[in-house]
């Protein structure tokens, strides 16, 4: 009987509501690729094992407690097991280079790992360290580690020195170290909601990083260093307990998003108006009573005011050419400030 879910080499099934391998496994002899993700599998043959011929398995989202070993599919390089129930890690050739673990319940990670690995996502588990191995995973390009229950990143993180994304979120981490900016991270960095006060001025040092979050920690300020992320797009900084923003914010040239909501924060420095690229400003939930000149934001569509101490505003409002929504929701302003007549009838959308 043919098997309608194999073709050219690949056997594809994803979503199909199976609750076995389809084979027999003599039809899958030099099958290439398995996609039986988001299926109801709750175990795998032994034999899966010895299709040697395989070089991605995908079996995310089923209801996996244990996995065969796998380390005799000598061709495998991407191995996706997010979103099932294993408590113990998959037995795996050295020649994975992606590896997808996300969302399982694995309390440890082995002492070694594939030397080959290029991505790893070992978030959403059970963990309170990892191996010092990890750390010397140098082809690695992304590391996700988030939502586990670590508590120390090590000096030796420094060492991952072709890492281009990686996130720590969600974790109960109290310091980082100055290594992280010896990392060539250009993507993205997320450290949010976590247990920190203060963030390492090498930070500053990663000069290639497009997205940055820090949200929901506990900090207080920020280093002038900051400023030296040149390449930075976006920068998340919401739920922390700053009073107060670096000057050198201003340096961020290529900024279109700063997210500062939920902070105490009662001014604003004035060379935020140097960050010409910026599109959103969100500084909800802050202790501001005053605006700085803001008539350099020559892009800046949206203004989140909410839940501030304001009773006047700048007439340099006015003069920001692409405001489209102006949020003041929740303050106590003094009468009807001309400048918010001048930008309702511009077509500006202005909530009080």
């Amino acid at each position: 009987m043919v098997n309608p879910f194999l073709r050219d080499g690949e056997l594809r099934a994803p979503g199909a509501g199976l609750t076995e391998l389809p084979g027999p496994p003599a039809d899958l002899d030099g099958v290439r690729l398995i996609d039986l993700a988001w299926n109801r599998l709750t175990e795998l043959p032994a034999w899966l094992g010895g299709l040697t011929s395989l070089t991605e398995l995908r079996l995310d989202g089923n209801r996996l407690e244990s996995v065969p070993s796998l380390a005799g599919l000598t061709s495998l390089r991407a191995l996706h097991l997010d979103g099932n129930r294993l408590t113990a890690f998959p037995g795996c050739p050295p020649s994975v280079e992606e590896l997808f673990l996300y969302g399982n319940a694995l309390e440890t990670l082995p002492d070694r790992l594939g030397g080959d690995l290029r991505h790893l996502a070992a978030g959403g588990n059970r963990l309170t360290e990892v191996p010092g191995s990890l750390w010397k995973l140098d082809r690695l390009e992304s590391l996700n580690l988030a939502e586990n229950d670590l508590t120390e990143v090590p000096a030796a993180i420094g060492g991952l020195t072709r890492l281009r994304m990686l996130d720590l979120g969600h974790n109960a981490l109290t310091v980082l170290p100055s290594e992280l900016g010896e990392l060539d991270l250009t993507d993205y960095l997320y450290l949010s909601d976590n247990r920190f006060a203060e963030v390492p001025a090498a930070l500053g040092r990663l000069d290639r990083l497009a997205y940055l979050n820090l949200t929901d920690n506990r900090l207080t300020g920020l280093p002038e260093s900051i400023g030296g992320l040149a390449s930075l797009v976006e920068l998340r900084l919401y739920g922390n307990r700053l009073e107060a923003l670096p000057g050198s914010i201003g340096r961020l040239g290529r900024l279109r998003e700063l997210h500062l909501r939920g902070n105490r924060l009662s001014a604003l420095p004035a060379s935020l108006a140097d960050l010409g690229e910026l599109r959103q400003l969100d500084v909800r939930d802050n202790h501001l009573a005053a605006l700085p000149d803001l008539r350099g934001l020559a892009r800046l569509t949206h203004l989140d005011l909410r839940n501030n101490r304001l009773r006047t505003l700048p007439e340099s409002l006015a003069d920001l050419p692409a405001l489209e929504k102006l949020d003041l929701r929740w303050n106590k302003l003094d009468g009807d400030p001309r400048v918010l007549r001048v930008l309702r009838e511009r077509g500006c959308v202005v909530l009080c």
